[in-house]
Formats: structure tokens, sequence, C-alpha cells
């Protein structure tokens, strides 16, 4: 025996002995733990980090798990670091903690398996193009020769996601000869299949081609290396005993012990699953990927290889890497503002971890939601927690080095164009927009992407009002821009969804069109629709982000009625949300679980405390009855009740500044309103005519309503106010049919007709409020 084989046995001892045995890692023989730090300190925010805080608790509340460790890393130091609930609620409670270990379920494919792979790549030991048969010549029964390694690493190779359990029940060589023998599930290479059985393949080329078992090379050349002294199978005691408590199995609880059964099966070391860790480990293994395979003067793998296994994988239903998710089907826990760079993956135990080399960020979600039932679901928070961390990202330092902009304010569109398109370079592009979709010159999107080298604009689609804004008509045909000859298709007509016909002739839809803050406002509806079609024919999806015009710190108003959803109710939001439609994107795409490649092009300048006269951007009509900042502000909720026999002021120069009708007498409606004392507005009695629309051609009493203090204003309290004065004051004129229309919420309905106090018909809709505040803080973008 040589001496590198003596070196091999001693590491191989001493990894047993740390990992599966006991004792302790001297610190000087291995690369330190990650320092913490303040966010400041790398260029992030504690405020927004903090945000992290309601996302989880609203998880706990809801018993999506019953504890976890959140973790965010940037720049090798660590930011972020909590402990929340429980590690175990049955058979006795005990309290989550930093030290945790957890069961990284299918964490093991990327991190133990697929790192093995790369390194006997590196090695020379193994070719990614070669087929499995080479290394394990039983493999290539039945259809399967050709299978290569990387098409197992990226989940295109054709297998089974799992074979039958009764296929382990003989031990592990019987489990893998009846592997051997399975036929392909689809035709190798023709399909994406995500597949537990490639990995255990792969687990088994590492074993034949370094003849050691998964545990024990992963222990020996990367984990042990790297002093991840907590990290791999079969735990030993001490570790068990802070493990974190799934599921029984025969009558017995899960701890330390791994929860795949297949893995189980084979002895608990498997390719697929097995692997166990705590985040302060996992915390190393990042920093190490994200300094390109080295950390503290070990190489565990080299620059090249690190590349070549994190970079994108087109597999036809969204892109892989080589053990890695990328932006799949798969990464719902990814967090939509990380760049394309991004590389990660989840375990069904309820991990995940994702890297961002481009922002050198890494964000670590550790739970065991499947404990004590397995009804438990974390992808969404994990990546709602992601988004955050994107979010928490001071993009300051690099908007000093860029040209001073021409406003105060830069829009979505403004920001893209800084960059001459470039993310939109050799794509069939469609593009959702009107007239305000512009930029802050006032050149128009449509004409920037025509005009644009290398931008294939092969398409148009307009919403309600149509793409000039001018129409307000029901049904609105498709046309034909005349200035581009483009197509535009119509979503505001017989569909309001875009065509499969039209879905086929583009790559990616671009969405630009401005809001204006309230839920019933139709454009919000128009991306939504959008956004379903889009993940249904997999096409990409980009929002050019715009400031809410009224503001991004007020949230009022019930929120909309499960099973009451509608074009002008697009999602279970309050009538004034707060939100960008950017924002609202990563809320649609999250909460209905849309399988979309979706991403914002952020706003810059803007802060949510800002109103429209704030940015320095030019007005323009978003609709042709939304004249002005202050008919924005009142809309939310003086459109309430548009949908009754009264006149909001369509068909004058002031809508929704001025309401009434035949039967209303102003002097009477306007004392009744002021004696109300309402903050920040005023009520003057009038008469108008409307010259179309609701009361076309007749005289009506009313009152104009002016606003006399912007910050103490609340519209939704001045709606409800107004729509419980007309009930009290003309309960045989004003019909109230179709006052829920816009409302969608029957107990506000009710409180108003069995003329509840305002108060009391808000306090019953504070709940449902709150809840959607905690909802909202993980897709909020901005200051």
């Amino acid at each position: 025996m040589d001496r590198s084989e003596n070196a091999s046995c001693f590491v191989l001892v001493l990894a047993w002995f740390l990992f599966a045995g006991g004792g302790s890692w001297a610190a000087e023989a291995q690369p330190q733990a990650l320092p913490e730090a303040r966010p400041e300190a790398v260029g992030m925010s504690s405020e927004r980090l903090a945000k992290i805080d309601a996302v989880v608790q609203y998880g706990l509340s809801r018993d999506r798990m019953p504890g976890c460790v959140i973790m965010v890393g940037r720049n090798g130091k660590i930011v972020f670091h909590k402990a929340y609930g429980r590690r175990r609620i049955e058979p006795s409670p005990e309290a989550m903690t930093t030290d945790t270990l957890f069961d990284m379920a299918s964490l093991t494919k990327p991190i133990a398996t697929a790192t093995s792979i790369m390194r006997l790549v590196e090695e020379g030991k193994i070719d990614l193009h070669s087929p499995v048969a080479k290394y394990i010549p039983e493999f290539g029964d039945n259809g399967k020769q050709k299978i290569t390694i990387k098409q197992l690493l990226t989940h295109v190779g054709g297998l089974i996601p799992d074979n039958s359990i009764r296929d382990y029940d003989d031990g592990p060589d019987k489990a893998f000869q009846r592997i051997y023998k399975l036929k392909p599930y689809v035709e190798p290479g023709s399909k994406f299949v995500y597949t537990d059985v490639g990995f255990i393949v792969l687990a088994d080329v590492v074993k034949r081609v370094s003849g050691k078992d998964v545990h024990t090379y992963s222990q020996e050349n990367i984990f042990l290396p790297l002093g991840m002294t907590e990290t791999g199978y079969l735990p030993r005691p001490e570790l068990r005993e802070r493990a974190a408590t799934t599921e029984k199995r025969d009558g017995k609880w899960m701890r330390g012990q791994v929860h795949d059964p297949r893995a189980f099966r084979l002895g608990g070391v498997a390719g697929h699953a097995g692997l166990f860790s705590s985040s302060r480990d996992l915390a190393k293994y990042a920093d190490m990927m994200l300094r390109s395979g080295s950390r503290g003067g070990v190489r565990i793998l080299r620059p090249e290889t690190v590349e070549l296994m994190t970079q994108r994988v087109d597999v036809g239903r969204g892109y892989r890497a080589l053990g890695w998710d990328s932006k799949s089907g798969y990464s719902s826990n990814r967090g939509d503002l990380m760049s394309d760079r991004a590389f990660g993956h989840g375990g069904f135990t309820g991990t995940s971890l994702w890297m961002d080399p481009a922002e050198q960020l890494f964000v670590l979600f550790l739970s065991n939601r499947v404990h004590p039932n397995g009804k438990g679901s974390m992808n969404d928070l994990a990546g709602r927690i992601a988004a955050i961390a994107g979010a928490a990202i001071s993009r300051q330092q690099a908007k000093r080095q860029q040209p001073e902009p021409q406003a105060e304010v830069l829009t979505g569109v403004d920001v893209m164009q800084r960059s001459k398109f470039a993310r939109l370079t050799g794509k069939r592009v469609g593009l959702i927009t009107n007239h305000t979709g512009r930029n802050t010159d006032g050149q128009s999107t449509l004409k920037l992407l025509f005009e644009s080298h290398g931008v294939n604009l092969v398409s148009v689609f307009s919403p309600e009002h149509g793409l000039e804004g001018k129409l307000d008509i029901a049904n609105i045909s498709d046309t034909s821009d005349k200035k581009t000859g483009l197509k535009i298709h119509s979503l505001y007509g017989k569909s309001r969804t875009p065509s499969a016909e039209s879905m086929k002739e583009v790559d990616v839809l671009v969405f630009d069109i401005q809001d204006i803050g309230a839920r019933f406002y139709t454009y919000v509806s128009t991306m939504g629709n959008a956004m379903q079609a889009a993940a249904e024919h997999q096409v990409e999806f980009i929002v050019l982000d715009r400031p809410n015009p009224i503001g991004g710190l007020d949230v009022e108003g019930p929120v909309l009625d499960e099973g009451d959803e509608s074009f002008v109710g697009f999602h279970p939001i309050p009538v004034r949300h707060g939100m960008t439609v950017g924002e609202l994107s990563l809320m649609i795409k999250s909460e209905r679980k849309l399988k979309l490649k979706l991403d914002i092009v952020p706003v810059e300048g803007w802060r949510r405390s800002d109103h429209w006269d704030s940015t320095g951007l030019t007005w323009v009509n978003p609709s042709p009855n939304m004249r002005s900042l202050t008919q924005a502000l009142l809309y939310p909720g003086i459109g309430l009740i548009e949908t009754t026999n009264v006149s909001v002021g369509r068909g004058t120069n002031t809508p929704f500044e001025v309401i009434g009708a035949p039967w209303i007498d102003g002097r009477e409606l306007a004392k009744t309103m002021n004696q109300a004392k309402l903050s920040g507005v005023r009520f003057v009695p009038i008469r108008f005519t409307p010259e179309s629309s609701k009361h076309k051609a007749e005289a009506c009493g009313g009152v104009n309503v002016i606003i006399t203090n912007r910050r103490m204003f609340h519209s939704l309290r001045t709606g409800i106010e107004l729509a419980r004065t007309l009930r009290l004051l003309y309960p045989k004129h004003w019909n109230t049919t179709s006052l829920n229309r816009l409302l969608s919420s029957q107990k506000t309905l009710a409180g108003i007709l069995e003329g509840k106090s305002t108060d009391a018909i808000q306090a019953a809709w504070q709940a449902e409020l709150n809840d959607f505040r905690k909802r909202r803080e993980a897709y909020l973008l901005y200051e």
C-alpha cells in the first residue's frame, strides 16, 4: 500500500469517526464557519430581510410546517439566520434550533451524488456524454443502452420517476437487479421526467468507478475537506438527538433516519435521498460553490467544472443544470428575483437551497414539513423568502454608476432600454401594452421594441379600451397597427385570454401597462389571464414594472370573497392593494402555483410612500375616465357604487369626483356626508347633467368630492360611508342589486344593507385585511 492509499484510508476512518462514530473536528484542520455580518455590510437591507418573519409566521399559523431554519448569506457572510417553531410536535414538543439536523431528501441529488460525479469527471474517470452502460453493463438492457450520464443528471434519460417499492423488498442487490431490468418510461432524450431512479443509478456509477459508495466518496472528497462534520448519511447518535422529526415508520417516529422509503430499504445510502445536514454546514457548501469550487484554501471542484455543472440546460419544459434545478416546473422555491445564473434544488421533507453567483447570494430553507402527518407544504413559502432576499440587495451603488435619469423615477421599460433590450435578443416577442406603455421620453414600448436591433417583435396584445386607450365599449375586435403592420390581438373581446394560436407565435410575453391600484381595474386581470396562458404554453413572461400611482403603503377594503373571482376581481386581494403590477405578478404566480418562467424588470427610484406626483413621470390617462391623480385616489371607494343606479361622473369632465342621480338632494347628501367627519375629504352640493353613460341628459343632484388632505384621506372608508348614507337617505330609490359586483364581499354588503356603522363594517374585514398584509410582505420589491 502506497502513501496515497494510506492517506485515503486515514480520511475514510476519520470520516466515519466524525459523522457516524463520534468526536469533533479540530478548528485548525478545516475551513472555518462563515462569519456573521449585518446585512448592510454586504449591501443588503436589514429592514427588508426582517419581512421574512411575517412569511414564516404565516406558514406556521397555517400548519405548513411545524418549524424551520432560514439562512441567507452573501459575499461569504451570513446575514440572516433564524430558527422558528418546533422541530418536533409529537410525541413531545421540542423547539427548533439553528443547529437542528435535517433530512435533506432530494437535496442529496446535487450535493452528494452530482458533486461526486463531477469530481470523478475531473479525475477523468467519468465522461458525461458516455452511456451509463459503459460503467454498469447490465444497465443497458431493454432499450437503455444509449442513455448517458448527462441525461440522468438532467432527468431526460427516460427512466421512470419511481419504480415499485416492492422491488426493494429483498435487499439492495436484488433492488439494483430489478432497476437494471426496467424498460424506459419514455423515449430517452425526448422528454424531461423528474426521476429518483436516475440518481439511484448515478450513485451506483460512483461506486463502480471509485470503488466507494456515495456515502464514503462524498465524505472523503467533499464534506470533510470543507469541514462539514455534520453532513453525511447515517448520522451518529449525537446528531440524531438534534435532528428534526419527520413521520412514523412501523409505529416509530423517524428522527435521524431517512424518510424516503426506497433509500431506507437501500440501507440509508442512496443517490436520490439519505443525506443529513445542518444550516451552518450547508452554508460552507454553498460558499464553496459561489467561490467557483474552492473555500478556505480547499478546492473541491475546478472553476470550469462548477461552471459546467451549473450552466442552464434546455430540457424542453424549462431549464435544469447537472444535478441542479435552474428554472423549471420544480423551481417554485427559487425566488423570482434571482438571476438566470441561479441554481438550486428542493427536497420532499421540506428543504431547499438556492445560490445566485450573479449576486453572490444563497438562500437556505430547512424544515420538516412532513411532520407529523405528511400534509405540510413549503415550496411557495421558500420561494417568497428567496424573493425577499433578492429584493433586500441594495442596487444603490449600481445606480450611481449609471447616467443620471432624466426623471426622478425610471420605469421598467426605461431600465430594460438601458441594456438595449438584451434579454429579448433572439426571441419572438409578444407585447401586452396600450398607450400607457411608454418610456420617460414618451416613446411607446411598441415602437422601442419594434425598432430595437435583435428584438423580433411578432405580435401585440391590447387590454380593455384598446391599444390607444380610447374605446369605451364592451367588446373590442382584433385589428392591426398601422405603423408596424403587426397584428393586435384584443384581450377584451370574445376572449380575454391569449389564444393557443397566438401563443405559438411567441417565446416571451412582455407586459407593460400602467395600473392605478384598485382591484377592479381590469389591467391586472388581463395580466393574470396572460400569465396563466403563458404557463400553459410554456412561454416566458416579463413584467416591465411601473409605480402604483396612488402609493404603495395604504391597503384598504375587504378581500375578494373566495369563489367570487371575475374579470373585475381576478385574485383574492383587497380593493386597494398598495402593490405594483410586478409585485402582483409575483403573488399571482406563487398563490396560483403557476409553473411559469417569470421575470420582473423593477422600477428604479420609486418609494412606497410616493404618489404619482412625486415620480416626475408624465401622467397619461390610463383609461378614458381616469384623467387625474385625484380621480385615481377616489376611484377605489367611489368606483364601488358605479354598478348601481347612481352616476359617478362618467359623461362629465370630472369622473369619480362627482356622484349624483335625479332623485338625490345634493344639499342633504353633502350635509350628511360632512357630518361623518371623514379625514381628508369634504363634500360640496352640486347639480350636473351627464352627456353620456348613466343618467345621460338627465339633471342630477349630487356632490363634488374634494380631497383636502391626501395623506389623511381613506378612499374605502369614504366609499363605504357614501354607500351606507345612500341606503339611509334613499332606501326606495337606490337600487343595490348590483352593489356587490365590484365590492365582492357578502359580509360588507350585508353591513351596508343592514345599516351598520362604517366602523363596524370595517371591523368585519379587518382580520382578512391583516392576513393579506402578511401575505403580501413576501412580494414587495420596493422600500
